[in-house]
């Protein structure tokens, strides 16, 4: 790594009222480590210590909106109740206090909840009452074994219900002083199940084709902004793949996908936030360019990619065997990609894990600490 080589990443980005200081992005990960639904006490200082190592954006955890069904885990912190919000209000204040910027991610986990823990019973909002088909997954065998038993659709209600608690925690999220809004439609969760048309089968409003199917999402956008002053950016993270199923694809032909990215863009987004679990991965045949990319020339609006940024081309099948990343570094060829002009921010995930002050030596050309597995055992 060289200065020169990253200096680019280093230049300012304004969506809406705000302006982000540099190209990079705290991807948002799930730690665990809440206590009932309220962030850690380490967290104010583990999000301050990222904005210190030189990151320009911290977006936070998945977390989980004012909804029953929202999240499955104590280790998943809420958007909602006295204790969750004094909690976020600490986090805020830290990352403010060194001049940062912070995003909360919103979610609610949908079809998949009870994934993420055995002892809560399978009771989760479905479009179409299935998850879809399952395929190469970290989710317990056990969990999709039962989550493959069909529940019933979800009911206007519950559509109408489960809008509203978005709508809700951005309020909450905005009073606890938030830069700005994120919003989880990826990964299978509840907002990307009404996109996938194997968990959507709907035949009404918030089913059909992929510009149909974007309904819930639409509906979810604009209650968002709703309660967000003009001035505050939106992030919209999508994706192909589901966390039950890594092989699951929205779209098959960057037409679907611009059918589908069109009418959330409309919506009210800023900012799109293209999960991919490689970045150097093609989404379609005969195109180099990744989801991100996709995006970016389909509908224009600043995209970020993300994955296994600096953790090296084998980085993500060796991990589980060796508890480490010490594959060869691939920060040339983000940076041949970002400066092509594919995508507009990169966001880290593992690699800010291990090493907070991992951009900052990005800036300066030096080695950063490699991720390994023992750094998941403590926010630090």
């Amino acid at each position: 790594m060289t200065a020169i080589l990253t200096s680019t990443l280093f230049k300012p980005l304004t969506a809406r009222g705000v302006t982000i200081p540099n190209r990079t992005v705290m991807a948002p990960m799930g730690r665990m480590f809440a206590q009932n639904h309220v962030p850690h006490p380490d967290a104010p200082a583990y999000y301050r210590r990222r904005i210190e190592g030189g990151i320009g954006l911290v977006i936070t955890e998945a977390t989980g909106v004012g909804h029953p069904l929202a999240a499955d885990h104590g280790g998943t912190p809420h958007m909602h109740g006295e204790a969750a919000l004094a909690g976020w209000k600490k986090v805020v204040d830290e990352v403010h206090g060194v001049g940062g910027l912070i995003f909360p991610q919103l979610f609610h986990q949908g079809m998949l909840h009870g994934g993420g823990n055995p002892d809560v019973p399978v009771n989760s909002l479905r479009p179409s009452g299935t998850i879809g088909t399952p395929g190469p997954t970290s989710f317990a065998p056990q969990f999709i074994e039962r989550a493959l038993a069909p529940t019933r659709p979800m009911s206007e209600e519950e559509i109408a219900d489960a809008i509203a608690a978005y709508a809700r925690s951005v309020k909450n999220a905005v009073a606890v002083g938030f830069d700005g809004i994120a919003l989880h439609g990826a990964h299978g969760y509840l907002i990307d199940s009404f996109l996938w048309g194997e968990s959507n089968r709907r035949t009404d409003r918030w089913g059909g084709d992929h510009k149909q199917r974007t309904a819930f999402a639409v509906e979810v956008i604009k209650a968002a902004r709703a309660e967000m002053p003009d001035d505050m950016p939106l992030v919209f993270r999508f994706s192909q793949h589901k966390s039950s199923n890594y092989d699951a694809r929205n779209t098959e032909t960057p037409q679907e996908l611009e059918a589908m990215l069109g009418p959330i863009v409309d919506a009210g987004v800023d900012i799109l936030d293209a999960s991919i679990r490689r970045f150097w991965q093609p989404a379609y045949e005969g195109s180099p360019l990744n989801l991100a990319g996709w995006a970016k020339k389909l509908v224009g609006k600043p995209v970020i990619a993300v994955g296994s940024v600096g953790l090296g081309f084998t980085a993500s099948e060796t991990f589980m065997k060796t508890g480490t990343e010490q594959a060869d570094d691939n920060i040339a060829l983000l940076m041949e990609r970002f400066n092509e002009g594919e995508f507009d921010m990169i966001a880290i995930g593992r690699s800010l894990i291990s090493d907070p002050d991992y951009v900052n030596k990005l800036r300066r050309g030096e080695e950063p600490v490699r991720f390994s597995r023992k750094a998941l055992e403590t926010l630090a």
